[in-house]
Order: structure tokens, then C-alpha cells, then sequence
């Protein structure tokens, strides 16, 4: 499935991409705005990414944004402060937290956020076991969060007891550091997309509050096959033919089984990696010599597929 944008009724982004876990080429460089081309930054920073084309169309919507805006501002023009809170829905694995943290450092360098920093959170780290305790801690966690990205995954979880749980408490209180400080710090609600959608069904206003919607697709066989060549490169190993045929054939099973829900994407390939890297260096271990070839390469007998 190609990347695809769309407005709903609230006048949100809504935006469909197809996402990696956890592999990033990191460049601490600041952006070149004497470079020929502008955007040449953006382009290098998130190039690692498969599927990113239209996140880094609307990275560089923003970023051509707030160069503008500095050139309306010297000439006396209106200038409009934008408002980058965000909604990622995705499935396990398809890159939600990886690209949160990749736009906080993003973000910083474009001088959208003061510090750039990223503070991930769950339920337990907004909601408190008493009356006022969870304002307080939520209010204690924006505050760190300011001049970055504070993520929340599983937002939906704040919403999961009902109007009596304290997690209404957080949420209220989200929402009115998000009015008061919405261009001190940006917040990212994540989490798989049919409970995020209930969870957005029980708070109709939290929904109008955050312009950009990103949904995070699964990733293809090829695609996944494409991140476990690249995750094997990158530790300088290599998967043989014969591997990555059994990788293929298991990924095409589970690609057909439309009842199967826990298949964690990117993170799988990850994980299977990681595994038949240990199971290769059991098998190596019990010859007495091999080649440099050998200690490369990831047979199908040592890819581990659980």
C-alpha cells in the first residue's frame, strides 16, 4: 500500500505510511540552509526509513512553514503558530515510538522545540492512586516534557475505567497543558488503531485538539524481508538464499491468517535476527575452524522462527 493523506471533518491530517522499528542512521548535524536544496536535511535524516515518503513531505511542509513565516514576520504579514500535537495508530512494530523519537531530535534541530528531548509514558506514570494525585503527576511529567516530545503509548489505557477512574483526571488535565503550552511541547498519543479509535469515540473533544493523525501500516513481506537484510547488514552478517526463502514462506503464512493479531511487524524480524545470531555463533562454536565466510552468514537451520 502506497503512503495516501486525507482531511477528515475535524480538518485533521490524516496520513497512511508504512513504517520500520528501531532502525535509524542517526546524524547530529544541524539542518544546511546554505545547501542548494533545503530540504536536503530532512531527506538525509529519514532516509534509513522505508516508507516515509509522505512524513517527510510533512516534516518539510513544517519546517518551509516556519522559514516563511520568519520572512511574513519582517515584513509586518500575520504569522500563525502551528500546532504539531499528534495521534499515531498503528499495529505492534510498525515503527510508532522509533519515529516519535526520530521528530523530537528532528524538531530541536528545526528550532520547533527548544530542547528536543523525548519522554515516553504509560498509564502508571499519569495516574496517581488518590483525588489530585494524578493532576499533580501529569502536570509534573508535562513540565519535564517541555521544549520535547512527550509520547504516550497505549493512550487508550487512560480512558479504560470508565468515567470514575483517574485516568480521566490525566486526560483533562492533557488537554488543558496542551491549550495553555502548545508551543512548549508537543504530545504524541499512540496505539494500536482500533482502541485508539474507541478511545477517541469516549473523548469526541480530545480528537479536534491534535491537526495531524498519522496511521502506521504493516509493512509487506517485502518490506519486512528488505528490514531483515538491512538489520542483518548491519551487524555484518548476511542471510543465504535458503534463509531468507524460509523467512518468506513463514511471513507469507502469517500475511494470509487474517485472524492472527500479535504479529509484531518490524520487531519481529528484529527479534528473529537477534535470535538466529546467537544460534549461529552455537553452531560455529562446535567447529574447530571456519571461514570469514562462515562467520557472516545465516543459514536457513540457523534462522529462528517462533
Amino acid at each position: 500500500m502506497e503512503s495516501q493523506v486525507s482531511f477528515n471533518k475535524n480538518g485533521q491530517i490524516n496520513i497512511v505510511l508504512h513504517e520500520r522499528d528501531n532502525y535509524i542512521i542517526e546524524n547530529n548535524d544541524q539542518i544546511n540552509n546554505n545547501s542548494n536544496d533545503p530540504f536536503q536535511r530532512i531527506d538525509q535524516d529519514f532516509s534509513s526509513f522505508i516508507g516515509m515518503d509522505r512524513l517527510k513531505e510533512t516534516i518539510k511542509e513544517i519546517y518551509a512553514n516556519i522559514q516563511i513565516n520568519q520572512q511574513r514576520e519582517k515584513v509586518g504579514l500575520k504569522v500563525q503558530q502551528q500546532v504539531l500535537h499528534m495521534l499515531f495508530k498503528g499495529n505492534p512494530g510498525t515503527g510508532k515510538t522509533t519515529v516519535a523519537r526520530k521528530l523530537a531530535q528532528a524538531f530541536h534541530e528545526m528550532n520547533v522545540l527548544s530542547k528536543g528531548h523525548f519522554i515516553e509514558a504509560e498509564r502508571a506514570d499519569l495516574v496517581g492512586e488518590y483525588i489530585g494525585h494524578t493532576a499533580q503527576k501529569t502536570r509534573d511529567l508535562v513540565e519535564k516534557a517541555k521544549g520535547g516530545v512527550l509520547f504516550i503509548d497505549e493512550a487508550y489505557s487512560l480512558a479504560r475505567g470508565g468515567e470514575k477512574d483517574f485516568g480521566k483526571e490525566a486526560i483533562d488535565t492533557l488537554v488543558k497543558h496542551m491549550e495553555d503550552h502548545y508551543n512548549e511541547f508537543i504530545l504524541i498519543l499512540a496505539g494500536y488503531p482500533h482502541e485508539m479509535n474507541h478511545f477517541l469515540s469516549l473523548n469526541p473533544g480530545l480528537s479536534s485538539r491534535f491537526p495531524i493523525v498519522m496511521d502506521f501500516d504493516d509493512y509487506s513481506v517485502e518490506q519486512l524481508l528488505k528490514i531483515a537484510r538491512q538489520m542483518a547488514l548491519e551487524r555484518e552478517y548476511q542471510l543465504t538464499k535458503d534463509a531468507e526463502l524460509k523467512l518468506r514462506d513463514y511471513l507469507i503464512k502469517e500475511k494470509q491468517n487474517q485472524y492472527f493479531k500479535s504479529f509484531s511487524n518490524a520487531r519481529f524480524v528484529r527479534n528473529t535476527i537477534e535470535k538466529s545470531v546467537r544460534k549461529h555463533a552455537v553452531r560455529l562454536m562446535k567447529k574447530q575452524h571456519y571461514s570469514t565466510e562462515e562467520l557472516m552468514l545465516i543459514t536457513k537451520n540457523d534462522l529462528t522462527i517462533e
